[in-house]
């Protein structure tokens, strides 16, 4: 702070260099002034303008504390008065004022659009996943087998997509629909792979599910689609007529681990760095009209916020791995204490 102070002044401190090599100058040429002690005089000179510099150090710093504490504050009369400022800068601080005052205001209706627009945002997809339902309820209906499961995929898909700007709209207030309980991973498995029924068949794809016995405190409705997000991606990618393995593994540390792997087509090295972000498709993505990039986006973002880890292992060829890590109860303590 003291070399900007400096540096501000330098025409300040540039001016009074000048007068002292003109002034003495006049006391070398003038023979008038033969008798004044030079010395005495530049030494009172000096001084005299160090304590004026620091003066002025100490009285502008501590407006400018003052200003940045209550920059918040309209700057009325007995405020102005507080800060002592000169004419120069009760202008400056105005016009900083309405400067914040006009961002704030630009900043709220901004805020007040958003949310406007994410409520109706909210709205729709509720409005959408009503005749969403009843499709699926008419589906039943349809005799021929092979229309039926290719219009129960085409469902599923329409469904993932909607369920997934669902839960993009509420990431951003995610905190306040946060309950954590313990859940069994073989109910929120198995819910899931039940939900993908139609997309499998179509694919001819299995699962191998291990026994799922642990019992983890999450947020079921999160964790949920979390999973599907990671299971969608193993089927789409996956070749037909193939397997995917869900099992369970413990840590050393107690944690609980959620492993999928699927036999797809992997992820290559240069992608791997990029796949949990937005809108980033990937080489994979690139062929495929149906990806969205969204996906692991939303799945990464929401298991931060809840405190589990995603990571990945992945060979192009065949195929990759999601493990979920799931906190322990100290640690989950320290994520809802931030």
């Amino acid at each position: 702070m003291l070399f900007l102070f400096i540096r501000e002044r330098l025409a300040w401190i540039g001016f009074f260099v000048f007068l002292l090599v003109v002034l003495n100058l006049l006391f070398s040429l003038d023979v008038g002034l033969v008798g004044i002690s030079i010395w005495y005089v530049n030494m009172i000179m000096v001084v005299t303008f160090f304590i004026f510099l620091l003066w002025r150090y100490t009285k502008e710093i501590g407006q400018l504390k003052d200003f940045l504490g209550n920059v918040d504050s309209r700057l009325d009369d007995a405020h102005a008065r507080s800060l002592a400022l000169s004419p120069f800068q009760e202008a400056y601080y105005r016009k900083i004022e309405d400067v914040f005052y006009d961002k704030d205001a630009e900043l709220n209706h901004a805020k007040v659009q958003l949310q406007e627009y994410s409520d109706e945002l909210l709205a729709w997809v509720h409005e959408v996943k009503a005749p969403l339902t009843t499709i699926n309820l008419m589906l039943d209906r349809i005799e021929d087998s092979t229309l039926r499961r290719k219009l129960e995929t085409e469902w599923l898909r329409l469904h993932l997509l909607v369920d997934q700007q669902l839960h993009q709209t509420r990431l951003a207030t995610i905190e306040k629909d946060n309950f954590l309980s313990e859940i069994e991973l073989r109910a929120v498995v198995y819910k899931e792979i039940r939900a993908m029924q139609a997309w499998c068949l179509e694919k001819d794809i299995g699962f191998d599910v291990g026994e799922l016995t642990e019992v983890v405190l999450t947020d079921s409705k999160w964790i949920a689609f979390i999973v599907r997000q990671i299971l969608s991606n193993a089927i789409k990618y996956s070749p037909i007529n193939t397997e995917i393995f869900i099992f369970t593994e413990v840590e050393s540390s107690g944690a609980t681990l959620l492993h999928i792997k699927d036999n797809g087509i992997g992820i290559r090295p240069d992608d791997m760095p990029r796949i949990f972000q937005k809108s980033y498709t990937g080489t994979a993505g690139r062929e495929s009209a149906q990806s969205t990039g969204m996906g692991l986006y939303l799945a990464h973002n929401i298991a931060q916020k809840i405190g589990v880890r995603i990571s990945v292992q992945s060979v192009v060829g065949e195929g990759s791995i999601f493990t979920l890590r799931f906190p322990l109860q100290n640690e989950y303590a320290k994520l809802t204490g931030r």
